[in-house]
């Protein structure tokens, strides 16, 4: 914001003076800035950016407006590493002479760790500019140290970094801003040095306690936070520390809040050990997009956090962008299509998952999908052929997918072919004895076919399997009400039913039967009506069913 000048103090030629607006606007825009690196106040910070980006307004071809407002924006979080690298390009192609421009751009690349790109516009910085060359040797200097921490001690770099140190400080004379510089980054530089070499003792050594500490005052210390928070995290992690390990990352991302790796292993421990905190996993994959937006896998990502939260429309267009970066892959065709099935997209849904299905990635994977679209054909397009196809597919491709044989039978039942129910029920304990639900369908296709007392059986283990099933307990409450005429035992059954699920329907209108044929006829009156009530929300039977059995007990 241009504050030191209104329009009324310009004459009409000024005011047309484009370049010299353009000029004045630095000049404040330096003012403020210079104030901003002695007091540290935000006020000024904004007013610098505000007036560079007048001055470029103005004057789009002053490089120096370009570069310094990306360490600025930089420095407020409000651009990332690579949007930095841009503008400082920016200002190298208005201006490829200007020493500046390409330190600037080196200081952002090296921060990239593109360490070779930061090592030619730093020299090229040399050439331009030999005889005030110190602040360019001197960041070549810090620059190979800090390659030396990051790998293997290397004969050349150290050698290069003696070179430019030396160099860097013989020239310091003809260079006054680099004196500050030249204390400020190698002496930080020796300190890194000195503890990373402590720490990678002490994790060598398995003494992370004294590790986290040590890294911990290098970062108080140096002020780099984003590489020590980071090992803190990392050792933290293999502590099983999980709260403490997140809470560095979140540190070391203060500092550089778009580091890919960092936002990485935030949102990945978010997923795992915070599973309620789905905001703060999408906050990290958005922000990983701003850095590398042709990234599949983010959307992907991001698709199933949208899906926990219920949020279908933001998961289909997530779905939909990872297919846009990677149209072959069959997992995001799948995940789009379970996606599109919760919004009820149906058709749209059938085709994604067909594709899924012939890519076939793996046998077991794809056999879990088959039974996915044999669910949608079964339930939705009342295909019945169709999905039992699908579901022999399903088989086929993993003859241990004890849930396909369930979902078969669910069929045959339906279909009233109760011997072929009973055989893919009986496959699927077989496969899976733990399989509660499967003992529970086939308990009532072998009362169907009047197995009574192979139905008790099969009711019994699916409650030793799962002692909260509630409808098992109401459907062997029917076969001792029905079939063996235990009215005791019926009455018991369906009252647990009951007290596991008091708005079970079926289990209330059991319970009226019972009490009816006790005689205890206000009790099963009591037992009709609350099913009545129920059935109004629930609508689990003909209500018209209720109300016989209620007049019933009223007939002479």
């Amino acid at each position: 914001m241009f504050k030191e000048k209104t329009n009324n103090s310009l004459n009409t030629a000024e005011k047309f003076d484009f370049a010299s607006m353009a000029q004045d606007y630095m000049e404040f825009a330096r003012k403020y800035h210079e104030q901003f690196l002695i007091k540290g106040q935000k006020s000024d910070l904004d007013n610098a950016v505000d007036n560079y980006i007048d001055a470029i307004k103005f004057n789009p071809n002053i490089a120096e407006a370009y570069y310094r407002l990306a360490s600025l924006l930089w420095q407020k979080g409000e651009i990332n590493l690579s949007s930095a690298i841009e503008q400082c390009k920016s200002a190298i192609n208005i201006s490829p002479s200007n020493p500046n421009a390409h330190i600037y751009a080196a200081y952002f690349l090296e921060m990239a760790k593109n360490y070779d790109e930061a090592e030619k516009e730093l020299k090229q910085a040399i050439k331009l500019n030999p005889l005030k060359s110190a602040r360019s040797r001197l960041s070549l200097a810090a620059m190979y140290i800090e390659k030396m921490q990051n790998s293997n001690l290397n004969a050349k770099d150290i050698s290069q970094s003696l070179y430019y140190m030396l160099s860097g400080g013989l020239s310091v004379a003809l260079d006054y801003p680099s004196v500050k510089m030249l204390y400020k980054n190698i002496s930080k530089n020796l300190a890194l040095i000195f503890y990373d070499a402590a720490g990678k003792v002490l994790e060598k050594t398995k003494n992370y306690a004294m590790a986290v500490k040590t890294y911990d005052k290098a970062a108080s210390i140096t002020g780099h936070n984003e590489v020590y928070y980071r090992k803190i995290g990392d050792l933290n992690i293999k502590e099983d520390e999980i709260n403490t390990a997140r809470d560095a990352y979140f540190k070391a991302l203060e500092t550089n809040p778009y580091n890919k790796d960092l936002l990485l292993k935030v949102a990945t421990l978010t997923q795992i050990y915070f599973e309620e905190e789905v905001n703060t996993a999408i906050d990290c994959y958005s922000k990983l997009l701003e850095v590398e937006d042709n990234n599949a896998e983010i959307y992907y990502e991001l698709g199933h956090l949208y899906l926990k939260k219920e949020d279908i429309i933001n998961s289909i267009n997530a779905f939909k962008l990872a297919l846009e970066k990677d149209n072959e892959n069959p997992f995001y065709h799948n995940a789009l299509a379970y996606s599109l099935v919760k919004a009820e997209q149906y058709e749209e849904a059938s085709e994604h998952y067909k594709y899924a299905i012939a890519k076939n990635p793996d046998n077991e994977w794809t056999s879990i999908v088959c039974q996915a679209l044999a669910s949608l054909y079964h339930n939705v397009f009342d295909d019945i052929d169709g999905a039992l196809e699908l579901l022999k597919n399903s088989i086929i491709l993993d003859k241990n997918n004890d849930e396909a044989f369930l979902e078969l039978g669910n069929i045959y039942s339906e279909t009233e072919d109760i011997d072929s129910a009973i055989k893919a029920y009986c496959e699927a304990i077989k496969l899976n004895p733990k399989n509660a639900c499967a003992y529970n369908k086939c308990a009532m296709a072998l009362w169907q076919k009047d197995y009574i007392e192979e139905a008790i059986i099969s009711y019994h283990k699916a409650l030793e399997l799962e002692p909260d099933y509630y409808s098992a307990y109401n459907n062997l409450g029917v076969i001792y009400l029905d079939g063996i005429r235990n009215l005791k035992e019926a009455k018991k059954l369906f009252e647990t039913a009951i007290a596991l699920k008091n708005d079970y329907v079926m289990a209330h209108f059991n319970l009226g039967r019972v009490l009816q044929q006790m005689g205890e006829n206000i009790k099963a009156a009591k037992a009709y009506q609350k099913a009545l009530e129920l059935n109004e929300i629930e609508a689990e039977l003909d209500a018209e069913e209720i109300r016989e059995k209620l007049y019933s007990l009223f007939e002479v």
